[in-house]
C-alpha cells in the first residue's frame, strides 16, 4: 500500500512544530506518523496523516510550504529483527532508503519519542 508523506518546511525555533500540529488538529486531521529534521540545515517535518486531501488543504491554507512524496506502508510484526529483514531486502536489491519512521498503531494510545534541546526541562513538563 502507498500513502502520501508531507515534507513540511518550518522555521527552526520553539513553537513551529506545535503550530503545525495545531493546524492539523483544529481541522480534525490525525497525525499517524511524524519525524523531524531540525537544527541541521533546512528544517523539515515529515508527516503522514489519516486524510491526505484535508492535510493538503489545511497545510496550504496555513501558509506552510511542503512537498508530497509517495511512500510505501508495510505491515510487520512488532518484534526484534523484523525491520532488519525489510531493510536487508531493499539493500540487496540496490534500493536506497530515503526516509523511514514507524507509524503509530491504529489504537487509542501511542508513544512518541521526542528529541529536544533541553531534555531535563522537557521531562519535568511532560512527565507529570
Amino acid at each position: 500500500m502507498t500513502t502520501k508523506q508531507f515534507e513540511v518546511s518550518i522555521m527552526d525555533k520553539p513553537g513551529e512544530v506545535s503550530r503545525l500540529a495545531e493546524v492539523l488538529a483544529k481541522n480534525a486531521v490525525n497525525i499517524r506518523g511524524i519525524s523531524t529534521d531540525l537544527g541541521k540545515g533546512p528544517s523539515i517535518v515529515h508527516v503522514i496523516t489519516d486524510d491526505e486531501a484535508s492535510a493538503r488543504r489545511v497545510l496550504k491554507a496555513g501558509g506552510f510550504e511542503f512537498v508530497e512524496r509517495d511512500v510505501l506502508v508495510i505491515s510487520m510484526s512488532d518484534k526484534p529483527g523484523e525491520l532488519s529483514k525489510i531493510t536487508k531486502k531493499l539493500a540487496k536489491a540496490g534500493i536506497n532508503i530515503e526516509s523511514m519512521f514507524i507509524l503509530g498503531p491504529k489504537a487509542s494510545e501511542v508513544q512518541v519519542a521526542v528529541g529536544v534541546d533541553q531534555r531535563d526541562r522537557a521531562q519535568g513538563l511532560l512527565m507529570k
